[in-house]
C-alpha cells in the first residue's frame, strides 16, 4: 500500500531491540514486517480486515465510517494491527509516542508467535495477502460482467451466513479441506495447491449444459439430486454445501468459494479472541516492565496498559481476562496449586499458603498457548479462586427501573454463561438436516438448543437469504419454552409452525 512506509531510525533499531527480547524469552515467530501509516489509512485497514486490497462492497466502507467518527469522538483508538501471515504484516500509527511503539512491538510479536503455534491456527493460508488481493480482482471482474447491483446483492446474501461455519473444518489441511464425493475421483487431475472454491467452480462447468448463461428460473424438484447430497448431511458447513449442491451459476458458485475461504481465514481469530489478545497482553506486558521500559516511561506506560486491560461494568474484556488467566496459570503452576493434592484439600488456610515452588508456570503457559482455544481455555482454567478476584457477576436488564442490575455472583452460573457466551465463537449452531424436506426439494435447517432462544429478526433475516440462495422453500426448526417450532419461508412471508 502506497499511503505506508517502512521503518527507519529508531523505529526501526527498537524493532530489532523488541524482537530479539522476544526471542530471549522463548517466542516463536515468523519474520515480521512493520510499516507506519496515518490514522485514516490504519481506518481504512481495520475496515478491511487489515488487509490492504479487498473485493469491493459496502460494508467495507460502511466499517472505515464507524472507526473513524469513533476516533474522532474519541471513542476509540487503534493502536496496531498485525495480519496472520508468513510472514506477519503489522502497522504502526505514526502519532504514537515512542513508549506506544515499543508497547505495539511487543504486543505483535506475542501475536505473530501465537498465530504461528497455535494448534488452531495450524492450517490457515500463510499467503492470505496474495490470495486476498486475486479474489478482489476476480469480483471486480464479475461486476463488469454481471454489473455491481446484482454481484453486490449476492454478497449480501452470502455474507447472512458466515457465522453458520463448521469449526472441524479447521483440522483439516488445505489440501483436504473438502470431502470427496464417493463416485468422484476427479481432484487429482487438478494440481494440489488449487484452492477448493476453484475445483468447485470448475467442476461445476461440467453440470452446465449451455455455455452461456440462461434467464434464471426456479428448479424442479426433480432437479435435486438427494443421493449426493445426503451424504454430506448434517453438515454445519451451510455455505460449503449451498456452494456444492445450490442451483448457481458458475460465477456465484465461485463467489462463495472465495467468501466462504475469507470466513474460513478469520475464524480462528474469533474462537482465540480472549487467548490471543491475552497472550499479546502478557507479552507485551513482561518485555516491556522487565527489559524495555525506561524510567521516564513508566507512568505513560501503566496508563496506556490499564486503559486496555480495563474491565467494563457490563461487558468482558478479552485483553483482561486473557491476560489475568495466564497470570493466573503461571503463578499456579509455579507454586503447585494444582493436581489431586491441591484440589483434595479441605483447609482454606493451608490451600491460601500452598507452595511448592515447582516453578513449571512458563512451561504450562507456553504449553496452553500451544492446544487451547478459548472455551477449552476458560473450561480447564477458570476456577472459582480466579473468578472470585476479578468480582466477576452476571447481570440483566431490569425493566421496572430501565437498568441492568447484578443477577448473581455464584460461580457456576458465571462459568457457564461465559462459556455459553463462547461457544461456537458466540453464535448459534445450526446445520442443515436435509435438502429435500417433505420430498419438495425443501432446505431444513435445525438449530441446536443449547439455552439461548434465536432471535427472530435475525432468524427470519437468514431465511430469505437462504430461499434467494436456495430458490426453494426453507425451513428452520427450533425451540421456544421446551416446544419445538418450525420457520417456513416460501418467498412470501415467514410462517410458523408449531
Amino acid at each position: 500500500m502506497d499511503r505506508t512506509k517502512p521503518l527507519t531510525g529508531e523505529l526501526l533499531r527498537l524493532k530489532d531491540e523488541i524482537a530479539q527480547y522476544a526471542r530471549d524469552y522463548g517466542l516463536d515467530f515468523p519474520d515480521v514486517i512493520f510499516e507506519i501509516c496515518d490514522y485514516e489509512t490504519i481506518n481504512i485497514l481495520a475496515s478491511q480486515g487489515g488487509f490492504p486490497t479487498r473485493y469491493p462492497h459496502w460494508r467495507f466502507g460502511m466499517d472505515y465510517d464507524q472507526v473513524s467518527k469513533n476516533y474522532s469522538y474519541g471513542l476509540q483508538k487503534i493502536y496496531e494491527m498485525v495480519i496472520n501471515t508468513d510472514p506477519c504484516y503489522a502497522y504502526l500509527l505514526n502519532v504514537n509516542p515512542m513508549v506506544d511503539q515499543k508497547i505495539v512491538m511487543a504486543h505483535v510479536y506475542a501475536h505473530a508467535d501465537f498465530f504461528k503455534n497455535n494448534y488452531w491456527f495450524k492450517n490457515t493460508n500463510k499467503k492470505m495477502m496474495d490470495v486476498m488481493a486475486n479474489h478482489a480482482t476476480k469480483i471486480r471482474r464479475y461486476m463488469n460482467q454481471f454489473g455491481a447491483d446484482k454481484v453486490e446483492d449476492f454478497i449480501d446474501s452470502v455474507q447472512s451466513l458466515d457465522n453458520l461455519m463448521d469449526v472441524n473444518f479447521l483440522y483439516q489441511s488445505q489440501n483436504n479441506r473438502k470431502p470427496k464425493k464417493p463416485e468422484e475421483n476427479k481432484d487429482e487431475e487438478f494440481d494440489s495447491d488449487l484452492q477448493s472454491h476453484l475445483k468447485t467452480f470448475l467442476r461445476s462447468k461440467e453440470k452446465t449444459t449451455t455455455k452461456k448463461e440462461g434467464p434464471e428460473k426456479i428448479p424442479k424438484k426433480e432437479d435435486f439430486e438427494t443421493s449426493r447430497e445426503t451424504d454430506y448431511l448434517p453438515s454445519r458447513d451451510v455455505m460449503g454445501f449451498i456452494m456444492e449442491f445450490g442451483p448457481l451459476k458458475e460465477w456465484q458458485t465461485d463467489v462463495i468459494g472465495i467468501l466462504r475461504e475469507e470466513s474460513y481465514y478469520f475464524l480462528p481469530q474469533r474462537i482465540t479472541k480472549i487467548m490471543n489478545e491475552g497472550w499479546a497482553s502478557y507479552w507485551h506486558s513482561t518485555i516491556m516492565t522487565q527489559k524495555a521500559l525506561k524510567a521516564s516511561e513508566i507512568v505513560d506506560f501503566a496508563d496506556h496498559h490499564s486503559a486496555v486491560t480495563v474491565m467494563g461494568p457490563t461487558s468482558i474484556n478479552p485483553y483482561k481476562i486473557g491476560i489475568e488467566l495466564f497470570r493466573d496459570i503461571e503463578y499456579r503452576w509455579n507454586t503447585g496449586k494444582f493436581g489431586k493434592e491441591y484440589n483434595d484439600c479441605t483447609d482454606m488456610v493451608l490451600k491460601s499458603q500452598w507452595d511448592k515452588k515447582t516453578m513449571l508456570g512458563r512451561e504450562k503457559i507456553f504449553e496452553v498457548r500451544k492446544s487451547h482455544n478459548d472455551v477449552t481455555f476458560l473450561d480447564q482454567f477458570f476456577t472459582e479462586e480466579f473468578c472470585d478476584r476479578q468480582n466477576l457477576f452476571t447481570y440483566k436488564y431490569n425493566p421496572r427501573n430501565g437498568k441492568n442490575e447484578i443477577e448473581s455472583r455464584d460461580f457456576i452460573k458465571i462459568k457457564n454463561k461465559l462459556l455459553l457466551s463462547l461457544t461456537n465463537f458466540g453464535s448459534p449452531v445450526i446445520e442443515i438436516g436435509s435438502s429435500n424436506y417433505a420430498n419438495r426439494g425443501e432446505l431444513l435447517l435445525n438449530h441446536l438448543h443449547q439455552g439461548i432462544d434465536l432471535d427472530i429478526g435475525f432468524a427470519s433475516d437468514t431465511l430469505r437469504n437462504l430461499y434467494s440462495l436456495w430458490r426453494r422453500p426453507v425451513n428452520l426448526v427450533t425451540k421456544f419454552d421446551d416446544k419445538e417450532v418450525r420457520f417456513h419461508f416460501d418467498g412470501e412471508e415467514v410462517k410458523t409452525i408449531q
